[in-house]
């Protein structure tokens, strides 16, 4: 699997609050924000990344992390090979990113994302 980044996420009451932490103390900038997640990265390094979230607009569960890929379907098809849980199947988000959540054998539930760029 050709990987990008991977990102915590960061379960919280309120994504919309304390940004000036991870922007004004971190030094960090927001990459986005969707009301419901928010997510800032390294000025120098892209890939230095973290997320807030709340509650996830479409899927069953929060994820703890996310892991950006190349080839988010070539992904999708080798979890679901390997007998993987799928939390949420492999979806096209209307903030435009396709992806999926998958259960490691831990319990730790992982956003697959594949975007655009």
């Amino acid at each position: 699997m050709d990987l990008h980044r991977i990102v915590p996420n960061l379960t919280v009451a309120d994504p919309t609050t304390g940004h000036e932490f991870y922007e004004d103390f971190l030094g960090l900038e927001k990459a986005f924000d969707l009301g419901w997640v928010a997510s800032f990265r390294s000025r120098s390094d892209p890939n230095i990344q973290i997320s807030l979230v709340g509650e996830d607009a479409s899927a069953p569960e929060q994820s703890s992390m996310s892991v950006a890929v190349a080839d988010v379907d070539a992904a999708y098809a080798d979890a679901q090979r390997r007998g993987y849980e799928i939390v949420h199947p492999l979806t096209h988000e209307p903030w435009g990113v396709r992806r999926f959540f998958v259960r490691d054998p831990h319990g730790v539930v992982v956003n697959v994302v594949g975007h655009a760029d």
